[in-house]
């Protein structure tokens, strides 16, 4: 179908529930972080999806300033043993990316659908 049949969605929106951009009730995701080839409700093509290496900068960059901030914080306020950091900071560092990768791929992959963003090509 036409993208003009359905209205647009919010890329937030789409983002949060990891949904197609066009329909937003189709699922984006095959697995964990695979996108799946086309969208089970409206046949949405996803081949032309592809965030590349945006969502895992853009994860640094945010995990980082929370992490960094909150362990000066504790530092500097408690002054705990280093094993305390350990606890608290070590298993923050590994499930903060896990939660927000899928979703700010999952907004990306919606921009890039709504500014219909494709690879540069050269026009013969």
């Amino acid at each position: 179908m036409d993208d003009r049949y359905y209205p647009q969605k919010s890329s937030v929106t789409v983002g949060l529930r990891r949904r197609c951009p066009r329909c937003g009730e189709g699922k984006l995701y095959k697995s964990f972080l695979k996108i799946a080839d086309k969208c089970d409700r409206c046949d949405l093509d996803f081949s032309e999806i592809d965030s590349g290496d945006g969502p895992a900068v853009f994860i640094i960059m945010i995990a980082g300033f929370i992490i960094v901030g909150l362990v000066l914080y504790v530092e500097v306020a408690y002054r705990p043993d280093y094993w305390v950091h350990l606890v608290l900071w070590l298993p923050l560092s590994v499930v903060l990316p896990l939660i927000l990768l899928p979703v700010l791929k999952a907004w990306l992959a919606a921009q890039q659908y709504r500014h219909k963003a494709r690879e540069g090509r050269l026009e013969d």
